[in-house]
């Protein structure tokens, strides 16, 4: 069993500058400390990635999490050895002087590159998928209302799926201006999640996040909404869904153990992911295969150069 803390800002922006910049050109953490962390005895660890102003702090983070937040894609997007995701980490690392946090995923590819050896290159699979489309019955999810007392958000942490463009060492990273996702998420428990300002794209992140399998955004929407989606998780699997900002239930930004349970068969009684989508936010997965570019691992390291 894993349990997850995730920490992030209000709002999270795909980044969209392209990657094909040299070692030397490269933004770099001023410092950075890794260290392994021992295998545990029951199989359980508490993860933690916080990303704060000016530092990045995760706990017995696997080396597949980081390469994730790297590149900015999700885990079935990621081809390398099963080793990954069973090495784990301490990391903490300084972000020069005025540097956002959205430049972290640079950041922590040049410490990949640097520390690890990584070296990458993309394919593109057909893979299951799922198209975002609007419901039948038309949209049921609340345009939301904004808020003057509401801080800008940061222009921080963005996991869209891979873009295309670019070459290097660590062949990586977002490559082309992809659909920005804005809002943040509140889990409320095993299958029942808040998602406040959010878009689509932000919508169709999470969504690839429960299902394990890319979602792409198709219903042309362009508003910033409110919704509650209330299913019947497996309780079997657990994940955090990874490019959305998350809340813990009843408090700010900034701590709580957080779960999201993965979308499975419910029991008898539940309902599935597929149908509280259509039923409560009036929207549509439709299954197909298509196009999924993966980040394949050609070289990393299991042990890191010293600190």
């Amino acid at each position: 069993m894993i349990r997850t803390a995730v920490v992030a800002g209000m709002a999270v922006a795909t980044a969209c500058a392209a990657f094909g910049q040299s070692a030397a050109t490269q933004l770099k953490f001023e410092v950075a400390s890794i260290k392994p962390v021992a295998p545990s005895l029951d199989g359980r660890y508490t993860v933690r990635m916080r990303d704060y102003p000016g530092r990045v702090d995760y706990s017995s983070v696997s080396l597949k999490a980081i390469v994730q937040q790297a590149c900015q894609v999700r885990d079935f997007q990621i081809s390398g050895p099963d080793w990954m995701a069973s090495t784990r980490f301490d990391v903490v690392a300084k972000l020069p002087a005025n540097t956002p946090r959205s430049k972290v995923p640079e950041m922590l590819r040049s410490l990949l590159e640097e520390r690890f050896k990584m070296a990458t290159h993309r394919e593109t699979k057909e893979l299951p998928m799922y198209t975002l489309v609007l419901g039948k019955n038309g949209l049921k999810m609340k345009e939301a209302e904004v808020d003057p007392n509401t801080p800008p958000p940061d222009s921080g942490r963005g996991r869209g799926p891979a873009a295309t463009g670019g070459a290097g060492a660590a062949d990586c990273g977002p490559r082309a201006e992809t659909a920005t996702a804005t809002g943040w998420m509140i889990n409320k428990g095993p299958g029942h999640i808040q998602g406040h300002m959010m878009n689509t794209a932000s919508l169709a992140n999470l969504l690839a996040a429960l299902t394990g399998r890319l979602v792409v955004d198709q219903t042309g929407l362009k508003g910033n909404y409110d919704f509650d989606l209330d299913y019947t998780p497996d309780e079997g699997q657990r994940m955090s869904p990874d490019g959305v900002p998350t809340r813990p239930a009843g408090g700010a930004p900034g701590g709580g153990a957080i779960q999201v349970p993965s979308a499975s068969t419910p029991d008898a009684d539940g309902v599935s992911l597929l149908n509280a989508v259509q039923s409560q936010l009036g929207l549509k997965l439709e299954a197909k295969k298509g196009p999924v570019e993966m980040i394949v691992i050609d070289h990393i390291e299991k042990i890191p150069t010293e600190n």
